[in-house]
């Protein structure tokens, strides 16, 4: 069987969420997929194709990988050392997640099987990647199992495995990956909305140079000893109120100023700040909808709100953008 988790974009209050506040958040046409198939030995077998790792392994080496991240994980708690110690190669985050997840159901397996994963959603660009690869390998292997599970059960799973590869997840990503649609998320509560009602387009403006994690890091501070969390909070109740009343020119407003913030403490690199500084002075609005990235020149995702194609202008930036669509279908089996 073929399960499937959608991205997902950040409407407004990135960095924010993860103190509390609240966010608005969207799932997107682009997926990642898991297929799974029996296998009569009893290894697990990966074929990762995005990340071009075809290996089998133990349920017993499965599991000394999960204790070893789990320690490291703690050392990153404690400040040992940074989260890109803890998950230190990107095929880590699927084996984790399978051996969590049966540790957690006390499922032994007499025969092993096959993943098979592969994903269209951009790696390291705040679109999700990772919390959609987790949970289509966990429904993946549930289905397997002819294991009926809840959304928390879900959630609470892949949480900790998203946590390995964030530091210090809020859940955004997963809530929004396995319900679909578009969501208020505040705090652990989401509310429903519907999906903009106007023209949008992403730019990959390449893999950030530093990680979510880092980039969590470094803004906490910022959080800490200033109101930018209560002017990010009033930020993302303006572009809920347009949303729910589909106002595209408040909720351009709202991007923009969003995207102020988000330059305020540091994550929007000068490259990519100069292409939205021309999307604004033509009408447009724009915003890093990730973590964007404290060093370098790419911030992964950013998110445009138009009226006119935005393809020629940001070409001319060194750039490629593509419509893209808000899905109200999350996690699901093919």
């Amino acid at each position: 069987m073929t399960a499937l988790a959608p991205g997902k974009i950040i409407l407004s209050g990135e960095h924010a969420v993860v103190h509390g506040k609240p966010a608005v958040a969207m799932a997107i046409n682009r997926y990642a997929k898991a297929h799974i198939v029996p296998d009569a030995s009893s290894r697990i077998s990966f074929d990762l194709l995005n990340i071009s790792y075809h290996k089998s392994h133990t349920i017993s080496a499965l599991k000394e990988l999960k204790r070893r991240l789990k320690d490291d994980y703690q050392k990153f708690l404690r400040g040992e050392q940074g989260i890109r110690d803890v998950l230190k190669k990107p095929f880590e985050l699927s084996q984790f997640a399978i051996s969590r997840f049966l540790d957690s159901i006390n499922q032994s397996t007499d025969s092993g099987f096959k993943i098979k994963t592969e994903s269209d959603i951009p790696l390291g660009c705040g679109m999700g990647s990772s919390a959609a690869m987790i949970l289509s390998v966990i429904h993946a292997v549930s289905q397997h199992l002819h294991l009926e599970m809840e959304e928390e059960q879900y959630f609470n799973y892949a949480l900790e495995a998203e946590n390995m590869q964030h530091g210090r997840s809020s859940g955004l990503d997963l809530k929004v990956s396995y319900r679909g649609g578009c969501l208020y998320y505040c705090d652990g509560e989401v509310a429903s909305r519907d999906v903009p009602d106007t023209p949008m387009y992403l730019v990959n403006t390449g893999k950030p140079a530093a990680s979510t994690g880092e980039c969590v890091s470094h803004t906490e501070s910022f959080f800490k000893r200033t109101a930018l969390a209560d002017d990010f909070a009033a930020v993302t109740q303006s572009f809920d109120n347009a949303l729910q009343a589909q106002d595209v020119t408040d909720m351009r407003r709202a991007f923009r100023e969003n995207h102020r913030l988000l330059t305020e403490i540091g994550v929007v690199p000068r490259r990519v700040e100069t292409l939205i500084s021309e999307l604004e002075r033509q009408g447009g609005a724009a915003k890093v909808c990730g973590a964007g990235s404290i060093t370098g020149d790419a911030a992964g995702a950013v998110v445009i709100l138009a009226d006119f194609d935005p393809k020629a202008l940001c070409q001319r930036h060194g750039f490629t953008a593509e419509a893209i669509q808000g899905v109200t279908l999350g996690l699901h089996a093919a």
